[in-house]
């Protein structure tokens, strides 16, 4: 598990801060919208759409805001927001590469703001292509072990056509190709197992060890970057040690 993983692992594991929830729930339901739209309010058959709801489901957002959602979605603009899906590229303190995807309303707006975020941390935003070269679309599974069985899981992942699996910290990750994200869900659900969150991710091909300091300043330039409204998701090729990990926390 790469060291920016294990961070996002982290900060699920504490949950969502009450002060932030709103926040988040915006984000979720622009995800919930835009899939609607672009495939359907039937989750049955709009696999982008499902997953965005189980994302919201994990978050603990009420029904109700989902259904409206995917109204939405699905009302053929009824809500009058046009969403563009964008990733924006740059590097961040230690040259760590780092990926921002965004869905926004405003793209003006939102490049502003998240060059500020870069600019402040001492990176920079960079072209399109400049760092995306580095990351590769993946599909991921976490699962928290608890009492089960990680090698008997693992083997179930791999045998259901996932690529990868690896421990860390009682957390199993499972990596898939993008095609194959849904099935080895499906089939490691069919066994019991609870799923933590699965999802489509661009992940490091190589990742590079921060020290301590450099992590702190790349955590501070992620959780920066997170926290902006229009901001999706961030993917970094940064490894964060467990060392750095737990100073940042405290």
């Amino acid at each position: 598990m790469s060291g920016h993983s294990k961070w996002s692992t982290i900060k699920r594991q504490k949950g969502v801060a009450d002060a932030r929830r709103g926040a988040v729930f915006t984000k979720l339901s622009r995800e919930i919208i835009l899939a609607a739209k672009q495939g359907g309010g039937d989750t049955a058959m709009n696999f982008k759409l499902r997953l965005a709801v189980q994302r919201a489901k994990s978050q603990n957002m009420p029904n109700d805001n989902i259904d409206r959602a995917i109204a939405k979605g699905a009302g053929q603009g009824a809500d009058g927001e046009q969403l563009d899906e964008i990733t924006y590229e740059g590097y961040g303190p230690g040259g760590t590469a780092i990926l921002v995807a965004v869905l926004t309303d405003n793209r003006n707006r939102t490049v502003a703001e998240v060059r500020h975020r870069f600019s402040r941390s001492g990176g920079n935003l960079g072209e399109t292509g400049s760092v995306s070269w580095q990351f590769e679309a993946k599909g991921l599974i976490t699962v928290a072990l608890g009492t089960l069985n990680a090698d008997d899981l693992a083997l179930q992942a791999i045998d259901a056509g996932a690529d990868d699996v690896q421990v860390q910290d009682e957390v199993l990750e499972v990596q898939t190709e993008p095609a194959n994200l849904e099935p080895v869900r499906k089939a490691l659900e069919a066994t019991g197992v609870e799923i933590e969150n699965a999802d489509f991710a661009m992940v490091p091909k190589v990742t590079i060890e921060l020290d301590e300091k450099t992590a702190h300043q790349t955590l501070k330039l992620i959780e920066a970057l997170e926290d902006l409204e229009d901001v999706q998701r961030v993917y970094s090729n940064a490894d964060f040690t467990d060392e750095a990990l737990e100073s940042y926390e405290g």
